[in-house]
């Protein structure tokens, strides 16, 4: 199943099995499986090495995840550094809610944020299994992806020279706005789009959290949100009018706007620190389908985006690669090729299931800052019945952790 790859630049013609195209959380994690396997597989990767592990992005992983990650040993140091958490907090109307999930399921969430676990799955596949990445790799294209015969040519960065490495499959793990999306013009797949019509301005505060668990914080000036991200971090959002702009938003109009929001009887007053990061978010969520061309297969944000009011992203990224290396696996080793046949659709089912509870909860932050009387009054009807109704706890508690998404 191995075929070796003559350094970069060298001049000979390339090959190696699998070609993965970005280095995030879905690329590295496919990579990481392969290389355990004996699969010889290629990362290349726009950006350094320094950058991607200090990049700051989601932080939320639910337990199916987490658990995915220890079965392939890839969740070491995750699983001694992460934040266990069982329960949440709404706050709405001056008050405070504890929904307490865990208590009603037996699951929970980890938080790590993203960089460590990029760090973590670099360090693995790059120092420990000898894996083959290249970093700021320029004008990458992709060629006769509808042939057996497909290839991925790029620059090198130190060389100046023109690289092409033919394979026998394509991941595109890079994104939106990468090389894979790029390829897939309106004939060769369908992009489902939704914007929300809003903005989140998201913040990282040098401030250890406030609180003890993730808070959401219902508000008609808008939703805030709190999420612990490390002892001495914290990650705020507040709600904001699309394509704000992050200047607009002092140090002390950030401090206020978060009390404001996320006031509540007995709540504990903020610890405020030094903004480390500002920048503001539109909402909007996107589908690609299928999430298969030829013998390229797409992963994480390159196949879909799940705005990040439910925390869902970095979940549905981890999902496809185990489904993706699994089915690459089955075909490399054993030649069944029914996993990559059947890749598209076994990832579109939890896809849907998680955009469709993004937006149900995007109506609950948002509805009483629409501006919208009768929104307002059914966002409060939500919020009533999902502390008044056990069976309605329950269902939500499901979904906000992922737990019963393969229907």
């Amino acid at each position: 199943m191995t075929s070796a790859s003559p350094h970069p630049g060298s001049g000979a013609a390339q090959r190696s099995p699998v070609v993965i195209i970005g280095a995030g959380p879905a690329g590295l994690t496919l990579g990481n499986i392969l290389r355990a396997a004996d699969v010889d597989c290629v990362v290349l990767e726009i950006e350094t090495r320094a950058f991607i592990e200090q990049r700051p992005r989601a932080g939320v992983l639910e337990e199916w995840a987490v658990r995915g990650l220890e079965q392939r040993g890839l969740a070491v140091n995750l699983l001694a550094r992460a934040q266990r958490h069982t329960e949440c907090e709404f706050r709405f109307g001056g008050e405070r809610y504890r929904f307490e999930y865990g208590e009603l399921t037996g699951h929970h969430h980890w938080i790590y944020p993203q960089q460590l676990l990029v760090t973590d799955l670099v360090h693995e596949y790059a120092d420990v299994r000898g894996g083959d990445i290249r970093f700021e790799v320029r004008d990458v294209e992709l060629h006769d992806l509808d042939t057996d015969l497909p290839s991925v040519s790029y620059t090198d960065a130190a060389s100046g020279e023109r690289v092409r490495i033919r394979c026998g499959f394509v991941a595109g793990c890079d994104g939106a706005r990468g090389a894979t999306r790029a390829v897939l013009t309106p004939d060769r797949a369908h992009i489902s789009r939704y914007d929300y019509g809003i903005g989140w301005l998201a913040l990282l505060a040098e401030a250890p959290p406030s609180n003890d668990c993730v808070v959401f914080g219902i508000h008609p000036n808008g939703f805030a949100g709190h999420m612990a991200r490390s002892p001495e971090v914290t990650r705020y959002y507040l709600e904001c009018p699309p394509g704000d702009d992050p200047e607009n938003w002092s140090h002390d109009r950030v401090w206020s706007e978060l009390r404001l929001r996320l006031d509540a009887a007995g709540a504990p007053p903020l610890k405020e620190g030094r903004l480390i990061e500002k920048r503001v978010l539109d909402m909007h969520s996107y589908v690609v389908e299928p999430m298969v061309f030829g013998r390229l297969f797409l992963a994480g944000d390159a196949a879909h985006l799940t705005a990040p009011i439910a925390a869902k992203g970095m979940n549905l990224a981890l999902h496809d690669a185990f489904v993706l290396a699994d089915a690459l696996l089955a075909h490399l080793g054993k030649g069944d090729s029914s996993g990559l046949a059947n890749y598209s659709s076994a990832c579109l089912g939890r896809v849907w299931d998680y955009q469709e509870f993004s937006q149900w909860l995007s109506g609950i932050y948002h509805g009483t800052s629409s501006g919208d009387p009768y929104r307002a009054g059914t966002t409060l009807a939500r919020l009533r019945r999902l502390f008044g109704s056990p069976a309605a706890a329950s269902t939500f508690a499901e979904q906000y952790l992922g737990k019963d998404a393969g229907y």
